[in-house]
């Protein structure tokens, strides 16, 4: 006998599709450092997983000193800012596109 399909009492919700033209999110620091490192890391550990890379660039960004990090820090501030001027520009655009077709 088959079992009866058991429906819960939460309804999913369903997730717009994200806009491709909308502005993407700013990197933190130490995405930047990653992105700088992961190389290295692959050479000096050949055959190291995906996973063992990760573990490997955390453990070298919580060496660094706060000296040592500023240039990222800085990075991502620029970063952080550029997001924050695309994003209200595409804000703008957005109200003005929504004002057009309501005329």
């Amino acid at each position: 006998m088959p079992k009866a399909t058991r429906k819960s009492g939460k309804e999913t919700k369903k997730r717009a599709k994200k806009d491709p033209n909308a502005p993407k999110r700013g990197l933190s620091a130490y995405m930047f450092f990653a992105n700088e490192q992961r190389e290295n890391v692959r050479e000096e550990n050949p055959g190291v997983s995906f996973g063992q890379v990760g573990k490997l660039l955390g453990e070298r960004w919580k060496a660094l000193t706060e000296k040592q990090r500023a240039p990222y820090e800085a990075k991502a501030a620029a970063d952080k800012k550029r997001y924050e001027d695309e994003k209200q520009a595409y804000n703008q655009a957005q109200a003005d596109g929504d004002d057009d077709e309501s005329s």
